[in-house]
């Protein structure tokens, strides 16, 4: 039986990994309008140094996920900072990390850091560590460098939806999170430089890694910036074998990007994942609507009107606004 897009786009909206970042308008509200709003759903901040751009950005790793899978949690450090400097088309250069607990959880969080950062080729290159008993708790930061960088504000009506990912894999049972470690190994190191490429070569003007929010909430976040709309085909949807499209649509994989392609760019990027093993297949146009639907077996139902809705309350539109008192 199809699934009913209607109930789709309710799990989508419901999806706890969505929910939570409407708990990022906070920064907005703090600090008022600044530089995220020009470029709201990046996932990295692009630092000018000497006519070279430099990109950082930050990650804090779900505490119940450190103390379930202190291992695991290290690894993810990695990987999510490394998604966020490809999304920027940045090619990374360190990172650091913050991580407190027991001894028990710490050294195997730093053992996970240690060996992803071997597998993707990265240094950590320092960071602080308190030793506590109490809960454990893991951030990592990641400092990269854009020949071109890649904002959300450069996505634009006409430009072409590209979703790209490691098929590779198994779903964790007790994480929403698919991995491609073991049967992607070190070749994760060129994947996650292959959007630096993509940038320099022009092939991609903006991109989302997709992460907690999952693939629709992460596109409605790439989105929103500038108001845009699109109409994502779930039927042309790359999905991994044995997964189904709602564990997909609300998982957090490995490797998953969603990309902003100029038009006559389309075959040049889908070849680009091709040469290296990695799905990708035009999935959508960008248009003015401010609306993400989604379209599945014949039925098409909007998701996220970005007109009336922010996800991040970073990019607030003037109808969700309320009024002066």
């Amino acid at each position: 039986m199809a699934e009913d897009i209607g109930a789709l786009i309710e799990s989508v909206r419901a999806h706890p990994g969505v929910r939570g970042k409407a708990a990022i308008g906070l920064v907005r509200e703090v600090f008022g309008d600044s530089d995220w709003q020009a470029g709201p759903g990046d996932d990295g901040a692009i630092v000018m140094n000497e006519g070279t751009a430099l990109v950082v950005g930050g990650e804090a790793i779900l505490p119940a996920f450190v103390a379930a899978d202190p291992y695991g949690a290290g690894v993810a450090a990695v990987t999510t900072n490394l998604n966020d400097l490809a999304a920027m088309g940045a090619w990374p250069l360190a990172l650091v990390d913050t991580v407190t607990g027991p001894r028990a959880v710490v050294r195997p969080v730093l053992e996970g850091m240690r060996w992803a950062a071997g597998l993707y080729d990265v240094p950590v290159v320092g960071g602080h560590l308190t030793g506590t008993e109490g809960p454990p708790s893991l951030s990592a930061f990641g400092l990269g460098r854009a020949d071109r960088p890649l904002s959300a504000r450069a996505a634009a009506p006409g430009q072409s939806l590209v979703v790209a990912a490691c098929l590779d894999g198994k779903m964790r049972a007790d994480f929403p999170f698919f991995p491609s470690f073991d049967e992607r190994g070190d070749r994760l190191a060129g994947d996650v430089r292959l959007l630096a490429e993509g940038a320099s070569a022009g092939w991609v003007t903006a991109a989302k890694d997709v992460s907690m929010a999952g693939l629709v909430g992460s596109l409605a976040m790439l989105l929103e910036c500038n108001r845009l709309g699109s109409t994502l085909d779930l039927d042309a949807l790359p999905v991994p074998a044995g997964v189904t499209l709602r564990e997909w649509l609300l998982c957090f994989p490995c490797f998953a990007f969603l990309l902003c392609v100029p038009g006559g760019a389309e075959g040049e990027c889908l070849r680009a994942f091709a040469g290296r093993g990695l799905a990708a297949v035009v999935a959508g146009a960008l248009d003015d609507t401010g609306e993400l639907r989604l379209q599945l077996d014949g039925q098409t139902g909007v998701a996220f009107d970005l007109n009336r809705e922010s996800v991040t309350g970073l990019a607030v539109p003037p109808a969700a606004r309320p009024a002066p008192a």
